[in-house]
């Protein structure tokens, strides 16, 4: 059943909304979670490098397709929170043409120029064949990226955020066993937990499909709705491709960080690829929960509640800042053990430097800025301002990326670590100023109303 955003209690309602959004989310993490934990474990170093490499290449991928989803989501719960079904119907038709489109030609453009990009991410020889391979077969499951992530947006639109949490959890418990399957059974090596991953994705998708043609049926146009007007493709394009590009701009920023921790080596590299999944991780919580503020923020805009709008800005604060306070906590706690999970006790050489556990303990003492840095992307996507999270993200990424090339090559790939935390730092800042002009701007015109 959808949940109620727009009345009763405001913390509570985003709580219970974000909670399987968060499951879903986590869930959804541990595809390639797992790909890397096991690979890592009973393959080697230089098998982990590569799918961990492969991360941050997938993430930017895929960062294209959830963007353009997620940002049909603000319109779907604007147009929900209005009660106006026509307009959502033909906001679902051009969402889906303009983002299937989309996603064929980002998966055509990858695997035609697959080897090219992994040449470009200096990737060292020992695995350039493994992450090219790993890759290409990824690549093959885009289509179901997109169906799931396009149908989840939808529903969470409405306030349902747990049956696609169901279907997730189906589909990791899969991933699992092809996982071990094709790795430790049938010897397939990264190729094999590529296979599990796309095979995974793709059950994920037709169940979702399946059942929101059976249950919920009233989200999808008629037959009329299928033609969608060139205002509403607008729309879309205003929402989903600017949030689109603020996903990819985050994500390449990140991309070319990975590019040159590459150049450091494979053991700075597997470090850094076992890291970041735990950094993903960690911090999740605090971005779906920013994701369920920007769809409560979506839904009261459009039935006009701003005044409950502003006291669940003040709450999501609050929250947002508590959740990041614990896992920081948590984090540098079981740095060490949770690298365990990556790695063989073996591989000392990773481990014993302190290469991650330093980079997670400096990193995660941080999340506060990255959990305030979350929901400014979703208040200004919520009111209709996407690109402001845009400029957030690229003051956030292009400060990262300034410093580590400049400074990295001769202080060291600690600066590397270092200039994550300073780029939230100063985007959150500049989130702050530009959110307290349009409150002043918003308080103004309405006593000009008065």
């Amino acid at each position: 059943m959808a949940r109620d955003l727009v009345h009763g209690p405001i913390v509570k309602s985003m709580l219970l909304f974000a909670l399987p959004l968060t499951m879903g989310n986590l869930l959804q993490q541990l595809y390639n979670i797992t790909d890397t934990a096991i690979v890592g474990r009973f393959v080697g170093s230089d098998a982990l490098a590569a799918v961990g490499s492969a991360y941050s290449l997938m993430t930017f991928v895929t960062s294209i397709i959830i963007g353009l989803c997620l940002g049909s989501t603000s319109l779907f719960s604007l147009y929900y929170g209005r009660g106006d079904k026509k307009r959502f119907c033909m906001t679902f038709s051009a969402s889906f043409v303009v983002i299937a489109i989309a996603s064929a030609v980002l998966m055509t453009v990858c695997l035609l120029f697959n080897d090219s990009i992994v040449r470009l991410l200096n990737t060292p020889a020992e695995v350039e064949g493994m992450l090219s391979s790993y890759l290409f077969i990824i690549y093959l499951g885009l289509p179901a990226v997109f169906m799931s992530n396009f149908l989840s947006a939808v529903l969470r639109s409405t306030g349902e955020s747990r049956i696609p949490l169901v279907y997730y959890a189906i589909s990791v418990v899969l991933n699992i066993f092809l996982d071990l399957l094709y790795v430790l059974v049938l010897h397939e090596g990264v190729a094999g937990a590529a296979m599990a991953t796309v095979i995974s994705q793709c059950v994920s998708a037709v169940m979702l499909f399946v059942h929101t043609l059976v249950f919920n049926r009233d989200l999808y146009p008629g037959i009329g709705q299928w033609r969608p007007s060139a205002s509403d493709c607008i729309d879309v394009v205003h929402y989903s491709f600017v949030t689109c590009l603020q996903q990819s701009v985050m994500n390449f920023g990140i991309l070319m960080v990975q590019g040159l921790v590459n150049s450091f080596g494979v053991t700075v590299m597997a470090a850094f690829a076992a890291g970041v999944k735990i950094d993903s991780f960690a911090y999740l919580p605090v971005q779906d929960f920013g994701n369920a503020y920007s769809v409560f923020i979506s839904q009261n805009r459009g039935a006009g509640q701003y005044g409950r709008m502003v006291k669940g800005t003040r709450s999501a604060l609050a929250v947002s800042v508590g959740f990041a306070l614990i896992l920081s906590l948590l984090v540098n706690i079981f740095a060490s053990s949770l690298f365990g999970l990556f790695m063989d006790p073996g591989e000392s050489e990773v481990i014993g430097i302190g290469i991650g556990i330093g980079y997670m303990r400096l990193e995660g003492s941080f999340y506060v800025g990255i959990a305030i840095l979350l929901l400014l992307y979703g208040h200004f996507r919520a009111v209709g301002r996407p690109s402001v999270s845009l400029l957030l993200t690229a003051i956030s990424l292009g400060l990262r990326v300034l410093l580590s090339y400049v400074l990295a090559p001769t202080f060291g790939y600690r600066l590397i670590w270092i200039s994550i935390p300073v780029g939230w730092a100063l985007a959150d800042i500049a989130g702050y100023v530009i959110y307290r002009r349009d409150m002043r701007r918003r308080r103004i015109g309405m006593e000009e109303g008065a």
